[in-house]
């Protein structure tokens, strides 16, 4: 599935995050071409502070696979991953990482950091970007209009 299509996914999963009041940001995980894991934010619901697309998903993805070592997925997420999220990127050892939006205020594949390709760490993962970026924009520009 191309990562338009799996965009399109993530962002269903970003739009259900809205309708109970988390910030709109879903995440999708493939493993060898299929979809394995899928989710949004959760902090609201859950009252967990770590309840972002990504944690959930990894978590999903790795119940499904049987390991916490999800070499050969990809995750493909809404929003450019937070410092916590990256970091879970980078332990769960994925191959890439696809996301939408640029996060200027808590970036960390990109804006503020670049943990995805830090040679300081032990794994590394690639990265692909602007896919959908308007649409993602457009959703978290909306949500937080709406709570002013």
């Amino acid at each position: 599935m191309p990562d338009d299509q799996l965009m399109e996914l993530a962002l269903d999963e970003a739009r259900q995050a809205a309708e109970h009041g988390a910030v709109p940001v879903g995440a999708v995980v493939v493993h060898e071409g299929e979809v394995i894991a899928r989710a949004h934010n959760r902090r609201e619901v859950d009252s967990d502070p770590t309840a972002h697309a990504e944690v959930l998903a990894l978590r999903a993805a790795a119940d499904r696979l049987g390991t916490w070592r999800l070499e050969g997925c990809t995750v493909v997420v809404t929003l450019e991953p937070c410092i916590m999220c990256a970091g879970a990127l980078l332990s769960a050892r994925v191959d890439a990482v696809v996301f939408a939006a640029h996060d200027p205020k808590a970036g960390a594949t990109g804006s503020l950091y670049n943990v995805a390709d830090d040679p300081r760490l032990n794994h590394r993962f690639a990265l692909r970007h602007g896919v959908r970026a308007d649409e993602a924009a457009e959703l978290l520009t909306t949500f937080f209009a709406s709570r002013r």
